[in-house]
């Protein structure tokens, strides 16, 4: 059974950071693609960034330069480094172990956590 526990989340103010981070357990987490989505009550779930099996990444426009995904296949940790945040990347931040997600398109979730809340003042 994939377990995905997300930690890192809290309250800072606009153009501060956080990093982000996942452990995964119960599979192989080396042979799945890696990424972050977020949510905010209301709307629909949008992709962040992933972590291709070799290391290639993706990102959303809306975080590109400020955001860095990476991930550790000797700890099965994935992480996000979220750099000069805005009050609307305020969310829950989801990660996710996907099927395949070549050329940034995500294909199936296998498996995703309970989320850790980002919260960014002005």
């Amino acid at each position: 059974q994939v377990q995905l526990v997300e930690s890192g989340g809290g309250s800072v103010q606009s153009g501060g950071s956080l990093r982000l981070s996942c452990t995964a357990s119960g599979y192989t987490y080396s042979r799945l693609c890696m990424g972050w989505f977020r949510q905010v009550p209301g709307k629909e779930r949008e992709a962040v960034a992933s972590v291709d099996t070799d290391y290639t990444t993706t990102y959303a426009e809306f975080v590109k330069g400020r955001f860095t995904v990476s991930r550790d296949n000797v700890k099965d940790t994935l992480y996000l480094q979220m750099n000069s945040l805005k009050p609307e990347d305020s969310a829950m931040y989801y990660c996710a172990a996907i099927a395949d997600c070549y050329g940034g398109e995500w294909g199936d979730l296998e498996a995703y956590g309970q989320g850790t809340l980002v919260t960014v003042s002005s």
